[in-house]
């Protein structure tokens, strides 16, 4: 389909970190290593509130609602969900490090998809608001990082 609603690939990345989480929990609950059993748990947990963040935008009262409402038009459907699909089969989830990795491409691939939003988008707010979703998974991948590295060090 060409034509969607904001509100529907926001409502599909909310899905997706759901689905992460999930991942990441089965994951960890499969018998592996310590260290990477709790980089798993650590991960489900940032992927479940980056979840109920995006729920939280399309909570009626949200003050985003006009922008969700915005239509756009891509004819190649959402550039990078196939692959998103796909990542968590593909994941190393066997070391902290292949872990760490899958998660820092999910997020760099989300980030990409709303910066393209972003350049792509028809009004002000609509830009800005992909824009700032770019920004936080800009932040959550140095978090991730960050926080995963001092599990490593220990």
């Amino acid at each position: 389909m060409r034509f969607h609603q904001v509100k529907e690939l926001v409502s599909w990345a909310a899905d997706f970190h759901r689905r992460m989480a999930d991942y990441y929990g089965e994951r960890a609950a499969s018998g592996v290593e310590d260290r990477v059993r709790m980089a798993l748990d650590y991960l489900a947990e940032r992927e479940r509130k980056l979840q109920a963040d995006l729920e939280g935008y399309l909570d009626d009262g949200s003050d985003h609602s006009s922008v969700l409402e915005t239509w756009f038009d891509d004819p190649a459907d959402f550039p990078h969900p196939p692959v998103l699909e796909r990542l968590p089969e593909a994941g190393d989830g066997d070391s902290v490090q292949g872990v760490l990795a899958t998660a820092l491409t999910a997020h760099r691939m989300l980030q990409d998809l709303y910066a393209h939003r972003g350049e792509l988008a028809s009004g002000r707010d609509e830009k800005q608001f992909f824009e700032a979703l770019a920004a936080g998974h800009e932040a959550e991948v140095r978090r991730v990082a960050r926080d995963i590295q001092r599990l490593e060090d220990y």
